[in-house]
């Protein structure tokens, strides 16, 4: 009877340890369980995280070329404008050229009439930050140029109209009296009154660095341009706009070429608009560069993370794995030695025993 105890004692035993086991096992499984939660809701995290970030970036981007395509046809249209503009100003000028005599006969502010010619180009052809008008060129004198035109870091480039109506009509009337000598006499007297003006412009107003080294005398009518553009010294045969360039360093101008030369100032201002914008695009593009990099990082560093929990993963097996050859060895213990299946176990044997005592 003692023996049947003894034995009921392992297989009782035994039966704890396997409860044992199988309880331990299943703890250990809920810790890993709640490990790949935690790992799981930290790649929710992450993933979350970068879509936003590129969601972020994806909407900065196309805000940002949504404003630099508008910028730049915007100002694509405002230099078509001016041109056109332009183009109906020359043939409107050439349209007057015939009355302008008469409309300005008799005015006794010419200078005034000119000032306005020059100021109405100036408005059309180029924005208002680019000039100014009546500036102070030099700060011991009270003279002020009509108008100064603002070129790349704040230099001033003078420019000032004249209109000497009286000797210019002077050649007008010599010319319908076929008076040779009388309108060789008024060409002279005209080309002396803006030698005259480019003087006075060249001492009042040519300041550099404040200025270029150069101004613009402005002749509001085509008919008043060719006149002093032909006309040449009697002695010299010297043009007169090269003698006022070189001397007085004053360029004439005529509404034509006056025109043409604000307009491509205003290109030139617009391709710097756009040398700007472009500036600003390549600024953003290395923001976004740079948070790509640092989104690239973040993925390195999930990777990082997934390879160590894939570690703890593969641990997780190894150490499942032997507890289940654990528990296989406690419920086999013989496996190992491989018996012969013709022995008998223990057990049996025991049985064999106790009947031969009954008989």
């Amino acid at each position: 009877m003692s023996l049947e105890i003894i034995i009921l004692s392992f297989i009782f035993t035994g039966i704890v340890v396997l409860i044992f086991l199988q309880l331990k096992k299943k703890e250990t499984s809920e810790n890993d369980k709640i490990k790949e939660n935690k790992i799981q809701i930290q790649l929710d995290e992450l993933k979350s995280t970068m879509n936003s970030s590129i969601s972020n970036m994806a909407n900065s981007f196309n805000s940002l070329s949504q404003n630099v395509t508008k910028d730049m046809s915007s100002a694509l249209t405002s230099v078509n404008e001016k041109v056109n503009n332009f183009n109906f100003q020359v043939s409107e000028l050439n349209k007057s050229q015939e009355s302008i005599n008469k409309i300005l006969a008799g005015v006794k502010k010419y200078g005034t009439m000119a000032e306005f010619s020059l100021e109405s180009l100036l408005k059309d052809l180029l924005p208002a930050s680019q000039y100014s008008s009546n500036v102070k060129m030099k700060e011991d004198t009270s003279e002020n140029v009509e108008f100064a035109i603002k070129l790349q870091d704040g230099v001033l480039v003078p420019v000032d109209s004249h209109f000497p109506v009286e000797r210019y009509k002077a050649i007008q009337d010599a010319h319908q009296q076929d008076d040779k000598k009388a309108m060789a006499e008024a060409r002279t007297k005209l080309a002396r009154a803006f030698k005259e003006k480019a003087k006075s412009v060249n001492e009042k107003y040519i300041v550099p660095p404040k200025s270029v080294d150069f101004a613009i005398v402005y002749a509001p009518t085509e008919s008043l341009f060719l006149e002093l553009a032909n006309y040449q010294d009697p002695s010299t045969k010297e043009l007169l706009t090269q003698e006022l360039m070189k001397k007085y360093k004053v360029t004439i101008m005529g509404p034509n070429n006056l025109s043409g030369y604000l307009q491509s100032l205003h290109m030139g201002f617009q391709s710097l608009r756009i040398k700007k914008h472009a500036s600003e695009i390549y600024d953003h593009l290395k923001k976004i560069s740079t948070r790509f990099n640092m989104h690239f990082n973040n993925v390195l560093v999930l990777r990082k993370k997934l390879e160590e929990a894939m570690s703890v993963v593969d641990s997780f097996g190894k150490d499942a794995r032997a507890i289940n050859r654990s528990i296989d060895s406690i419920k086999n213990p013989n496996d190992d030695d491989d018996p012969d299946p013709d022995t008998p176990s223990p057990i049996s044997s025991y049985g064999q025993v106790e009947k031969r005592k009954v008989s």
